[in-house]
């Protein structure tokens, strides 16, 4: 699974570390619509466990290009250099904009950098974007690649390895365009053959090799999945976030693809215990 081919660049922090404050921030400006903000596991980088959280949710943060001079109606977070050296997150609202929360009363230090949540899709529904009933499914095809941007190979059964991936696959073997990553969602990548059925119906022919996934499946809305455990045959996983297409993929396969496979192009997976997975198993959410 390329992160490349995954849809995404590598997922690394916005920042070093999370900034004093900025969670207070967060969470005010989802004002619970989502439930509670989760803290990120021990060991976890914040940010990028944030990141992946809102992603499951059509939300992303956004940097802003110019802090300083940014003014918007609606809530934004601002990183303030306060005097003790450290960035601390002040929520920001209005045109011109003041501060409508100051966690670590930092007052008016200077702004260096500043974030906007976004909906990834704004057509999107706002509190279930990927529907809620996948129905269940079936293993159509495997497939491994021994190092980054390989050609794809079809196999009957793989071996699943809790945290990092399928047997003789790049990322179990640590080979992967971004094996280094920060973050959940790397071990593996599935695709449905109806939605590649459906881009071929369209005019633009994509095999399941070219598509870059490791499992193909047949009868279950993948999308749906985000955000749930669920079973391939005896082998436990969870669903990080969509495995939306890019212009790497696009390279590696052919033009057209990237603006056909927009929410349909599957999803990336954790693999949470050993297992063997094989063509034609069940896939059903937990």
């Amino acid at each position: 699974m390329d992160a490349a081919s995954a849809g995404e660049a590598p997922c690394a922090s916005i920042l070093p570390m999370a900034p004093s404050g900025f969670r207070s921030c967060l969470e005010a400006v989802l004002g619970g619509a989502f439930g509670e903000l989760p803290p990120a596991p021990d060991g976890d980088d914040e940010l990028v466990f944030w990141r992946q959280w809102l992603a499951q949710r059509n939300l992303g943060l956004v940097a802003v290009a110019d802090p300083q001079g940014f003014s918007w109606a609606g809530d934004w977070i601002a990183l303030r250099r306060a005097e003790d050296g450290g960035l601390h997150a002040v929520l920001m609202f209005g045109v011109p904009s003041g501060p409508t929360l100051d966690p670590d009363q930092v007052g008016d230090a200077p702004i260096e950098e500043a974030y906007v949540v976004a909906p990834l899709d704004i057509h999107l529904d706002r509190l279930q974007p990927y529907g809620t009933e996948p129905g269940e499914g079936v293993v159509a095809a495997l497939l491994v690649a021994p190092e980054a941007e390989a050609p794809m190979t079809r196999v009957e059964t793989a071996q699943a390895l809790a945290g990092r991936g399928l047997e003789g696959d790049r990322y179990a073997l640590e080979r992967g365009t971004f094996s280094k990553s920060a973050g959940k969602g790397y071990d593996l990548t599935l695709v449905s053959a109806e939605a590649l059925d459906q881009l071929e119906r369209e005019g633009i022919p994509l095999s399941w090799e070219e598509a870059r996934r490791n499992v193909v499946t047949r009868g279950i809305d993948l999308n749906a999945l985000v955000g749930k455990r669920f079973t391939i045959g005896s082998v436990t996983c969870y669903a990080q976030r969509l495995d939306e297409p890019c212009v790497h993929l696009e390279r590696l396969s052919r033009p057209g693809i990237l603006r056909g496979l927009v929410h349909r192009s599957g999803i990336r997976v954790d693999i949470l215990d050993d297992g063997t997975i094989a063509v034609g198993d069940r896939i059903v959410a937990a």
